[in-house]
């Protein structure tokens, strides 16, 4: 079992910037990739960035290249994800994921965190 913890959520004007953080903990060794997803109200969860735990190769949703970047502390068992020109269309619980392939398909991810708010105010 791999047990993952966000933080960093919160209100932000448009523009600003935030930083989530997920440390996973537990038997992480079995996971190689960790992710972002998103979900906001009415909408489907959706990948928003992605991570081989080696940092050896990242991927992006098209929508937020450029404005946020994903790194890892293997060190620390945290992911971060850096958020900035943040935009309303951002706003949503984002969740971290962990699993063994990096896939967009939120299903193909065996652990999830519990998710953090972000509301950005135009």
């Amino acid at each position: 079992q791999v047990l993952l913890v966000e933080s960093g959520g919160g209100l932000v004007q448009a523009g600003g910037s935030l930083r989530l953080s997920c440390t996973a903990s537990g038997r992480t060794w079995r996971s190689s990739v960790m992710a972002w997803f998103r979900q906001a109200p009415g909408k489907e969860r959706e990948f928003v960035a992605g991570i081989w735990r080696s940092g050896s190769s990242t991927s992006y949703t098209d929508s937020v290249k450029g404005r946020f970047t994903i790194s890892m502390d293997n060190a620390e068992n945290t992911m971060f994800l850096q958020m900035n020109s943040l935009e309303a269309e951002d706003t949503a619980v984002y969740y971290c994921a962990a699993g063994p392939l990096l896939r967009v398909a939120a299903p193909l991810y065996d652990f999830w965190g519990q998710g953090t708010q972000v509301t950005v105010s135009s």
